[in-house]
């Protein structure tokens, strides 16, 4: 590679005018040999009083993946670096990181190395699945202080703490499902609101009339309020905290969401009992590749109540497990 060799003390002019006259290579990372540093050339030198000298540079690191440039700032065993995970979820400054076994001893090492390289502020260790009615996550705090985020999808904004509250960027394309339905005049129940996963799409996007989202766990209702007002859609939103369960009334939602998994079966016949004549449910649930789509129609037999109805779609939100699947199907009560 072609470099003009240039004193340090007049590095960053040679260089800025090397960048104003599109000469600088910019596929090329800067180099250094004693007091000299490497400008990456491109054409005839325009500088005669500086050499021009053969020098072997790194490429940009824009150019480069984000594992290789993490896997340089690791002093761990090089076997180890080849674990180093290529996925990872990122919401707002905080990153989520699953890692394999042989790399937890090494894990704030590893954290402070993907912060640095991704510009994240706070990282966290994804440790298990997480479990309960609250759906409190199961994560331990690797890097920095700062947990609590606002995150930006689809122009929705959410405000959450990953370390209190769950988000799953898994269900990406299901938020998008929800956010292009044509909800005008509707009442919509969000059985599962959380932070307001489906509830802000809903309210926000599909432009449901009233939306009332439901949430048993305190943590997640505070940052429910805050997320209906950053998206600016108190007019639609109305919190219902507790257990879905005792939310009354009886057939007058035209739709009714069910965004949960493991255990979503045990609501079906409170969600038959809100929705009204022709209204539509939209069932998530986990299972087994086996049993599908016969399981997930048995169990809505069994939570119907007796009511008619029919499936209109069934799909994947995402693989769960090994042989399990995460659900939707969509259900018209006739």
């Amino acid at each position: 590679m072609r470099a003009l060799a240039v004193p340090k003390d007049e590095a960053d002019s040679i260089k800025n005018q090397l960048n104003r006259r599109r000469q600088l290579d910019l596929e090329w990372r800067p180099g250094r040999k004693d007091d000299t540093v490497l400008l990456p050339l491109k054409g005839d030198n325009p500088f005669p009083e500086f050499e021009v000298v053969e020098a072997e540079l790194r490429p940009q690191d824009r150019h480069r993946p984000p594992q290789e440039r993490i896997a340089e700032r690791l002093d761990i065993p090089s076997e180890l670096k080849a674990l180093l995970p290529e996925k990872y979820e990122r919401l707002g400054h905080v990153l989520v990181l699953r890692l394999p076994e042989p790399l937890l001893p090494y894990r704030r090492e590893i954290a402070e190395a993907y912060a640095k390289v991704l510009k994240a502020r706070t990282v966290l260790l994804e440790k298990g699945i997480i479990h309960g009615v609250e759906r409190r996550p199961d994560v331990e705090l690797l890097f920095g202080t700062e947990t609590e985020t606002t995150h930006s999808e689809s122009g929705i904004l959410y405000r959450l703490d990953p370390t209190k509250v769950m988000f799953s960027s898994g269900n990406f394309d299901e938020k998008l499902r929800m956010a292009s339905l044509d909800c005008r005049g509707e009442t919509v129940v969000d059985m599962f609101a959380g932070i307001g996963y489906f509830t802000m799409p809903l309210a926000a996007k599909a432009k449901a009339e009233k939306v009332i989202a439901c949430e048993i766990n305190p943590e997640a209702v505070r940052f429910l309020k805050k997320n209906i007002e950053l998206n600016r859609v108190a007019d639609k939103v109305q919190v219902f905290e507790g257990d879905n369960r005792d939310l009354p009334g009886e057939r007058f939602a035209d739709r009714v969401v069910m965004g949960y998994v493991n255990v979503t079966w045990q609501f079906l016949p409170k969600a038959f009992s809100l929705v009204k004549k022709g209204g539509i449910i939209h069932y998530q649930d986990t299972f087994s590749i086996d049993r599908i789509p016969d399981g997930i129609i048995d169990g809505l037999r069994e939570g119907s109540g007796g009511r008619p109805f029919e499936v209109l779609g069934i799909k994947e939100v995402k693989a769960y497990a090994p042989s399990i699947s995460h659900m939707v199907a969509d259900v018209r009560v006739l």
